[in-house]
Parts: structure tokens; C-alpha cells; sequence
């Protein structure tokens, strides 16, 4: 057998590691490194469930029965289902109202919270205790807010004499229906005043200075040098908004579970509903896996978007 002399093994080893020295030494080389590990996780945690869920959109898998493949059928079932319709509905009047009232709120709270006063940063902390707070706690707050024998809502607004009876909140489709966009607007607004908030402080008083020499008002000086300067952040903001609230499950399951009679559910709750009380996972992961083009969409449409900004 033919032995590798010893000077060239060395030489050989020298190369290796100057090679490695010199990829080391580039940036791209080195970042892929870095990240590495916590690709590796997300690979694992979920891009395989992710795969998973389009696989059994496409099979008639049930509790206790590996399924087979039977293509489009959940989807085409799914096309006829009036509930599915229904959820359609009820997520997209979910996703739109909540996701404009909390970037419109959102907007006014940061505006007013980047102003000097008394107290200031105790009040920042307060707007962000909704965000902080457990969705499944507040959710079950709201449900007791929301309940019809013992609503706190409905009793302060007979003590005040606005109403004379308790309010039907959850027990009336369209009043669950506003309810629970009122309570998905209470949590989120704190993420989009405190994202603008950060945006509004890079915003040099330089500009507002100019403009007020210029003899603009309060309104015109929004409208033209806070608006678009915000733009791209309230873009991005607004995108992730709506890929969480369209993806929404906890708060509309805990308060509703979908009633009354299915009249409130959504996309992640018609799905949980189905595969795993029902346990038809094949079903589920279809209902699940619609959601995919829509949030795809979104982000495309708002990549876009910040291109032409740029």
C-alpha cells in the first residue's frame, strides 16, 4: 500500500486550514456559520411540521388510520361546505377591522406617547401591558366581560342608565362577531404603538422646524412628514399584524369556541375543530393549509410595496 510521505501530509493539513482561515474570513461564509445552528432548529421544528400539514391536506388520514393519498378532495369537499364559507367570511371581517382600528389607534397612541409630558414612561408601559399579557388570560377576561348573566360591561352600562337588560354578547352571531374583534383590538394595538413609537423617534425635529417656519400645521405636518416618512415601518408592521391576526386561534377559541352555532369561527378554529375533536386530520390540515396562499400573498404584496418606497 502506497504511504502518504509525511511532508506531504503536513502540507496537505497546512492548506486545509488556510483554506478555512481565508472562508472564515468571508462574510457570507461566516454569517451562514453563525446562523447555522438556529436554521438547523427551525428546520427542524417547523419546516417539518410545516411539510407535514400540506402532506395531510392531501390525504383522508383519520384518528387510528394512516390515510392514503386522495389528491384535491378535501379541498373540493371543503368548496361545498357552507361552514367553510361562513369562516371565510368571519376571517376576513375578523382580520380587516381589527388590523385598520389597531394601526389607526396605533398610529394616534405613538404620535401622542412621542410628545414630552409628566409620567411618560409609565404610560408607555401601560399601553404595552395588552401585548404582554397572556393571550389565554386575557381572552378569559374578555369572556367574563362578554358573559350574559354576568357581564361588567352590561352592568355598568345599566348603572349609568343606558340600557335597562344584559347584553347578548356572545349569544348573537353579530355581536360575537364584534366582540371578538373588539378584544383582538385591545391586544394588538400596543404592538403597532410601540413599533411606530421606535419609528417616530428616528425622525429628525429638524424637519417639523423647517415645516413650522414654513407656517404648516399640526395636521399638514403629519400628513407630509410623518405619514410617509413611517410608511415602510407601518408596511411592515401591518403585514405581520395580519399574518397574526388572519392566523389567530387562542382568543377567539377561548371566548367563543366558534359559536354560537359555528357562527364565529375562523380559519385556525374550524381546524382544530375538525382534526382534533373530530379527528378528521385530513380535513383540518386542508382548512389549515387555505390560509397559505392568502398570508404568502401579503407578504408579497408588501415586498412590493417596499420596493418601489426604495
Amino acid at each position: 500500500m502506497y504511504a502518504i510521505p509525511e511532508r506531504d501530509r503536513i502540507a496537505g493539513m497546512t492548506g486545509l486550514r488556510q483554506r478555512f482561515s481565508e472562508a472564515l474570513e468571508n462574510p457570507t461564509f461566516l454569517g451562514l456559520l453563525f446562523v447555522a445552528p438556529a436554521e438547523l432548529l427551525l428546520l427542524f421544528f417547523l419546516a417539518y411540521p410545516f411539510i407535514l400539514g400540506i402532506w395531510l391536506g392531501f390525504t383522508d388520514t383519520i384518528v387510528g388510520r394512516e390515510g392514503s393519498w386522495i389528491g384535491f378532495e378535501n379541498y373540493a369537499t371543503l368548496l361545498d361546505d357552507p361552514t367553510f364559507w361562513l369562516t371565510c367570511f368571519n376571517t376576513f371581517l375578523y382580520t380587516i377591522v381589527a388590523v385598520f382600528f389597531k394601526a389607526v389607534l396605533g398610529i394616534g397612541l405613538a404620535v401622542a406617547l412621542n410628545r414630552d409630558f409628566k409620567a411618560k414612561g409609565l404610560i408607555r408601559a401601560i399601553v404595552l401591558l395588552p401585548w404582554i399579557i397572556p393571550t389565554a388570560l386575557s381572552a378569559i377576561c374578555f369572556w367574563w366581560l362578554f358573559d350574559s348573566t354576568f357581564s361588567g360591561i352590561s352592568w355598568l352600562l345599566m348603572k349609568v342608565g343606558l340600557i335597562h337588560s344584559f347584553i347578548n354578547f356572545l349569544g348573537d352571531p353579530w355581536n360575537a362577531r364584534w366582540s371578538l374583534i373588539a378584544a383582538n383590538i385591545w391586544r394588538g394595538v400596543p404592538f403597532f404603538t410601540i413599533g411606530l413609537l421606535a419609528g417616530l423617534q428616528t425622525i429628525s425635529p429638524d424637519l417639523y422646524e423647517a415645516a413650522e417656519i414654513d407656517g404648516a400645521g399640526a395636521w399638514k405636518k403629519f400628513r407630509k412628514i410623518t405619514l410617509p416618512l413611517l410608511t415602510p415601518l407601518l408596511t411592515v408592521v401591518t403585514v405581520f399584524s395580519t399574518i397574526w391576526t388572519f392566523a389567530d386561534f387562542q382568543l377567539v377559541w377561548i371566548i367563543t369556541k366558534g359559536g354560537p352555532a359555528g357562527a364565529t369561527h375562523i380559519f385556525g378554529t374550524l381546524s382544530f375543530q375538525r382534526a382534533m375533536q373530530g379527528g378528521q386530520f385530513g380535513q383540518g390540515a386542508a382548512i389549515s393549509d387555505s390560509m397559505l396562499p392568502i398570508l404568502v400573498g401579503c407578504v408579497f404584496i408588501a415586498f412590493i410595496f417596499l420596493r418601489k418606497e426604495d
